[in-house]
């Protein structure tokens, strides 16, 4: 049998994804961020808010008539709905992405990544078809359903699917490679949330805002790039490693190890769960902020932002609209803080070490939510924006890094599976940050605390959780040595490559040649040198590599652009 008929093989197998010796690694990370970019934009579903809740009120909100039951008011087509309601779509988005990347992280590193990337996309896009097919007949449930359920499972899915194949892709640079991508979940609202507005004002009419006909075409532009991005995944050959690349030594970083944990074996271990808490607590504080940033702004200085020395409840109905609209800039500036820190972070996680780097980011967070209340008292506004542009670097940078620290811990052979378990720490974190910013804030002001002092004490309760993050990160240990799979295990697991095929075939190379000048792709040998090969990358692909990078760039630095025209208000 030869190399050549293995094209029959399944087109969508983790066989059919391993690339061939001429493979740039570097075509592996703009094609898991076409896929982040498009589900990041669960970050700025809050742009749809507003107007599907006036819909049937048109101008205002038309609300349902308090003799209605629950049930009743949630299935009625003749009034709006809450904003309330509507925010269960967002929470509901990180408890299935926790929940699908905890469930389906093994079948990944099994089917490999191009199913998976092509689930998320089946997922996500037909999530927002069924969206608007709910908007279209008013009935909430289905916007529930379609974005938060189906949708979020899309989220879990294409969140995870690059995690492990760039890992490997780049044992040198672990924390570069998963910043590239996972910064990608960040920047999607910075294309997304101003992309929708646009759309939405272009298909509005007096009876409709638009928001329907948003949802499919988001959908259908989504699916063309995260399809792209699916099928541009492809995972390196048994044994390959970049040229020159030397792995450290248990005497230079003993918390990396060269061997594999079992996912089975992963999630009992005490090191799975002190990161669990690590990334719970470091998310909890973040996105606690995140949600709240600009009501907190608003409140915090209310007209000190348009240089009157007035509180926020002094203030009239134009003066509001015009810190609301800094405020907004405030918001986008986070996000490209958010952004940063996701690539920022992660790669400086290369020198510094994993847990070197979260200690920054707790003994920092630490001090700066404790200067947040001195900030505020003294009105000293570009410190205050300082202090949380530089906190959301570590809320995103937790993000980026936490797949590496992983991979150093438990070893890369069920790392996206590991990866997806541990997201359940994301899950929790949606709920707890925001409830105890909320809720805290509520109980100030029901006790008198006027609203400039009202976030005091959730800064420093903030403050305390990454305390306690800290100490989980200082109880990082390297794994024992029972709970390591055996060298036969990691072979028994091993999948079978398309090369395997031919392992009878005497002539190897000439097929090799003759696969290619068909056109197709084949992969290495099932037990290539050891040796490191030349970095890939000299053979003719500059021009696809060029393609690859502005298919995701160009959307990229749109978003970006249009952050900074609404960030420009804050410093005005």
């Amino acid at each position: 049998m030869s190399i050549a008929s293995a094209g029959s093989a399944d087109f969508l197998s983790r066989a059919r994804t391993v690339a061939s010796p001429v493979f740039n690694r570097w075509l592996v990370p703009p094609a898991a961020l076409a896929i982040h970019l498009c589900i990041g934009m669960a970050y700025g579903f809050s742009v749809f808010w507003l107007p599907l809740s006036r819909v049937v009120g048109g101008a205002q909100p038309k609300e349902c008539a308090e003799s209605l039951g629950f049930f009743a008011t949630l299935v009625a087509t003749d009034c709006d709905w809450k904003i309330s309601w509507l925010g269960w779509t967002f929470t509901l988005f990180f408890v299935f992405l926790g929940s699908s990347a905890a469930v389906f992280g093994h079948w990944l590193e099994t089917a490999g990544p191009r199913k998976a990337g092509l689930a998320a996309a089946c997922c996500w896009c037909g999530g927002l078809l069924i969206s608007a097919f709910g908007v279209y007949v008013h009935q909430i449930s289905l916007l529930w359903i379609g974005s938060g359920v189906i949708g979020g499972i899309g989220l879990g899915l294409g969140y995870i699917s690059p995690v492990s194949t760039l890992i490997k892709w780049f044992p040198d640079r672990r924390g570069l490679a998963t910043g590239l991508a996972i910064m990608g979940f960040g920047g999607g609202a910075m294309i997304g949330a101003p992309l929708a507005d646009r759309l939405m004002g272009f298909y509005a009419t007096p009876t409709s805002p638009g928001v329907w006909q948003t949802f499919v075409t988001l959908a259908a532009i989504y699916f063309a790039f995260m399809v792209a991005g699916a099928l541009g995944y492809r995972v390196p050959a048994e044994g390959w490693k970049p040229e020159a690349f030397t792995p450290p030594t248990a005497a230079r970083n003993a918390l990396v190890t060269h061997r594999h944990v079992h996912l089975d074996v992963a999630w009992r271990t005490p090191q799975f769960w002190l990161l669990w808490g690590v990334l719970c607590l470091n998310v909890s504080a973040g996105i606690g902020v995140l949600g709240m940033a600009s009501p907190m702004l608003q409140e915090v200085f209310g007209g000190r932002l348009i240089g009157l020395d007035i509180s926020f409840d002094q203030l009239g109905a134009d003066q509001k609209k015009q810190i609301a609209a800094i405020a907004a800039g405030f918001t986008g500036l986070l996000s490209l803080c958010n952004i940063g820190g996701r690539i920022g972070w992660a790669s400086a996680s290369d020198a510094f070490g994993r847990k070197a780097t979260y200690a920054i980011f707790f003994v920092l967070g630490l001090a700066l939510y404790s200067a947040i209340p001195f900030a505020a008292k003294g009105g000293m506004v570009g410190v205050f924006v300082l202090l949380f542009a530089v906190i959301i670097t570590m809320y995103g940078g937790g993000f980026a890094t936490i797949p590496a620290y992983l991979a150093d811990i438990f070893g890369t052979h069920h790392v996206g599976a590991i990866h997806g378990r541990l997201l359940t720490a994301w899950s929790t974190a949606g709920v707890l940050g925001p409830v105890l910013v909320n809720y805290i804030r509520e109980y100030q002001l029901a006790h008198g605390v006027a609203r400039e002092a009202a976030y005091n004490q959730t800064m420093y309760v903030l403050a305390g959780l990454l305390l306690c993050g800290l100490v989980c990160n200082l109880l990082v240990r390297p794994c024992a040595e029972k709970y390591f799979m055996s060298d036969e295990e990691v072979a028994a697991q091993k999948h079978i490559t398309v090369a395997e095929v031919v392992k009878e075939d005497d002539d190897v190379h000439a097929d090799f040649e003759d696969f290619v000048e068909e056109g197709l792709e084949p992969v290495a040998p099932a037990d290539p040198p050891t040796v490191a090969r030349p970095e890939p990358g000299s053979n003719g692909r500059s021009l696809q590599l060029f393609l690859a990078w502005a298919a995701v760039g160009g959307p990229l630095a749109w978003g970006v652009w249009m952050t900074l025209l609404k960030t420009a208000a804050l410093f005005r």
